[in-house]
């Protein structure tokens, strides 16, 4: 994988290939403040676009997808299906409705919510029915991702996780990278909270870019695929400008320096966990 090009990819194990780049549009408004982000992404050029059921968006995101112009097949589109619901499969066809297309490039369950597996079939009846290209899971650790792989007929092809400097999960990535499950990257920018760190901000100072290029482009070395959120133009395209520098490797050292969790293979710590 070369990182010198806005448009490289990941190879999935269905077959087809995920950008290591894209736009997510968590805590993003539904409606106006959406669709325009969405637009200023696909303008800018990401082909990466990640919702899920939970946002309530996904009806905005398919009109700025459609009001592009840029053909349904040159975007890779994401949703997720929320577990409080019952059947995978049925929910993906009500995505499809919202976002006004065929088709879903990848589906993920959102959290393992009542268990790893209990999901799953609903996922591979989405995939029989043509409703999406690839399934996969998000915010599984290393155990939760073992225990489905266990039982999957069809194996997932993406694990989205926490990740960046300050939430190092270095052992979930290894088990993902064992398992030949790709892993994608949110909340890169901690949401905010790790741009004004200080230790960031040398780095940054010293390579002439911004912190949040610094953290977007920390994951990318890593291997992932990662999606920071934005609803903001200028930042939209600043983020996007991260294929024309590379950290070096005392750079990388002094960011892995700042995990916090111990190079975890869990998906969050039991603090942060949203279900039970």
């Amino acid at each position: 994988m070369t990182l010198d090009d806005p448009r490289a990819t990941r190879a999935l194990s269905n077959g087809s290939a995920i950008p290591v780049f894209g736009l997510g549009v968590w805590q993003v408004d539904d409606g106006a403040e959406c669709e325009r982000a969405v637009g200023d992404a696909l303008a800018t050029g990401y082909r990466l676009i990640d919702t899920a059921q939970g946002y309530g968006n996904e009806e905005s995101v398919g009109r700025a997808i459609r009001d592009s112009g840029i053909p349904r097949e040159e975007i890779f589109l994401t949703t997720k299906f929320y577990p409080g619901g019952k059947d995978a499969r049925v929910e993906a066809e009500k995505s499809l409705e919202r976002l006004g297309t065929d088709y879903l490039d990848l589906y993920l369950i959102h959290w393992p919510q009542g268990g790893p597996t209990w999901a799953w079939p609903g996922m591979e009846a989405a995939v029989e029915a043509g409703l999406t290209k690839g399934i996969g899971i998000s915010n599984f650790s290393a155990a939760e991702q073992l225990e489905l792989s266990k039982v999957a007929g069809i194996q997932p092809a993406v694990n989205q996780i926490q990740f960046s400097p300050f939430e190092y999960r270095q052992g979930l990535l290894e088990a993902c990278e064992e398992a030949n499950v790709v892993a994608q990257a949110y909340s890169p920018l901690g949401t905010g909270r790790h741009l004004d760190d200080p230790a960031v901000g040398r780095i940054a100072e010293a390579v002439g870019r911004t912190n949040a290029q610094v953290l977007i482009r920390w994951a990318l070395q890593k291997g992932l695929s990662v999606i920071p959120k934005s609803s903001h133009k200028n930042r939209i395209e600043e983020n996007y400008a991260v294929f024309d520098f590379t950290l070096d490797d005392d750079a990388v050292a002094t960011l892995d320096a700042m995990d916090t969790t111990h190079r975890t293979a869990d998906a969050l710590s039991q603090s942060s966990k949203w279900w039970h």
